[in-house]
């Protein structure tokens, strides 16, 4: 268990600075940056990075290949999974418990009991903490959307790049791709050219056209780059030549198109294949298809396998599907828990067809949990097997005293993988 620290304790002081957790708007953002010197003006380089899936695995390749050429990088992602600090990463290392509540006692002070987000307000902090560490490369993960996102007052990045864009948060975002991807492209700039991800044909459509109205030049995939896999290597081309590397050490066939555009965006850069090859085989990134190889709950379960996923959303649900088809045959039984807001049929349905059953849980500390039975029920919808459970450490009791040998995965929801990231130590 992590203890209550001083940050934390700041943290939640921040939290009560807006009734709401999400109101997209950057007004709030200029009014809190100006009051701590406009910090997001004295960055090092900047690349941005939006999309609906993979952004934080194609920016942790991307940070893999700029470090195994020597660079130093600030990056800042969201949300956490077991400690704050793991979104604002100074100069390669997380900032430290010292440095991160002075930041944001600053930032809080200055911002003089304003209305302004969670995220918003943290943004600022982390902004300052990086134009005050000397670094060559700053990453930015978009928070939600990118037009209105708190991380969309860049004007000038050096690069951007767009992820797969598919189905979520539709309250905030709109109710198509085409829509979703209108937001997304707002961190589109202009004359700053633009990776963009395998799309769907709505979405890239839409992409194209922000791009050209800001005269962006796009490095597409499918028209640009190309990267696909054979025997099991991960094969990559572009107008510069072709590169053979190794398979991405990030499971599952979609972590082929997020090393695409990793490649893409080092080799726009200048950098060479050996950064490239760093990027697909160095790269770490928790919850991702995770293995679970020590604490208490592998403790529980010697025999089993036990993976952890954070993905919440039908086109996660599809990735995480073609990741079991391909590994090795073995019962796997899931132990689920999500948010209300989510699609939960769409998101198990393409799961339905390569796990045994599902527990269902409650995800601990999260008032926006969905019931387990709901999620239960909605297992049942797409032809599961399932059934409530008080906690994941139930659910896996269950699990292996009927099949001890088992693949038992949990997933749902990245606040669900947080919280046994912090209960498994």
């Amino acid at each position: 268990m992590v203890s209550f620290s001083s940050s934390d304790a700041v943290l939640e002081r921040m939290q009560r600075l807006h009734p709401k957790v999400i109101d997209l708007t950057l007004d709030r953002m200029g009014r809190c940056l100006a009051s701590v010197g406009d910090p997001h003006l004295a960055l090092p380089p900047v690349i941005h990075v939006a999309g609906t899936n993979g952004k934080g695995s194609t920016q942790a390749m991307v940070r893999a290949g700029l470090e195994a050429a020597g660079q130093t990088v600030h990056a800042y992602t969201s949300p956490h999974l077991a400690r704050f600090h793991e979104r604002i990463r100074v100069a390669g290392k997380l900032i430290s418990e010292e440095d991160l509540t002075a930041i944001l006692d600053e930032v809080y002070v200055a911002n003089g009991g304003e209305t302004i987000t969670y995220f918003e307000i943290t943004t600022v902090a982390a902004f300052l903490a990086f134009a005050r560490t000397t670094a060559d490369w700053t990453l930015l993960e978009v928070g939600l959307g990118g037009r209105h996102d708190a991380t969309n007052v860049i004007d000038d990045p050096r690069l951007t790049i767009i992820t797969q864009i598919d189905l979520d948060h539709q309250q905030f975002l709109g109710e198509t791709v085409g829509e979703i991807a209108y937001q997304k492209a707002g961190i589109i700039k202009r004359g700053v050219p633009v990776v963009v991800g395998p799309q769907h044909d709505e979405a890239l459509e839409v992409i194209e056209e922000e791009a050209a109205k800001f005269g962006a030049p796009i490095i597409a995939h499918g028209q640009h780059w190309h990267v696909w896999e054979e025997r099991k290597r991960l094969i990559y081309q572009d107008e510069n030549g072709l590169l053979d590397l190794p398979a991405p050490n990030l499971r599952g066939p979609h972590q082929f198109g997020n090393a695409g555009m990793a490649i893409a965006a080092l080799r726009h850069l200048g950098f060479d294949e050996a950064a490239c090859e760093a990027a697909v085989t160095r790269a770490y990134w928790p919850a991702r298809m995770q293995r679970l190889k020590t604490g208490p709950l592998v403790e529980a379960a010697p025999e089993a396998e036990l993976w952890l996923d954070g993905g919440h959303n039908p086109a996660a649900g599809a990735a995480l599907a073609e990741t079991l088809a391909e590994m090795p045959e073995r019962p796997t039984h899931a132990i689920c828990g999500m948010l209300s807001t989510k699609d939960v049929e769409g998101y198990l349905r393409p799961l339905a067809s390569v796990i045994s059953d599902l527990h269902a849980v409650a995800i601990p500390g999260e008032t926006a949990t969905l019931p387990a039975e709901a999620t239960a029920e909605a297992a049942r919808a797409v032809g599961l097997d399932a059934v409530v459970a008080a906690s994941v450490g139930e659910a896996l009791s269950d699990i292996v005293a009927r099949d001890p040998a088992s693949r038992v995965l949990i997933c749902g929801s990245l606040y669900l993988a947080g919280a046994v990231l912090r209960e498994n130590g």
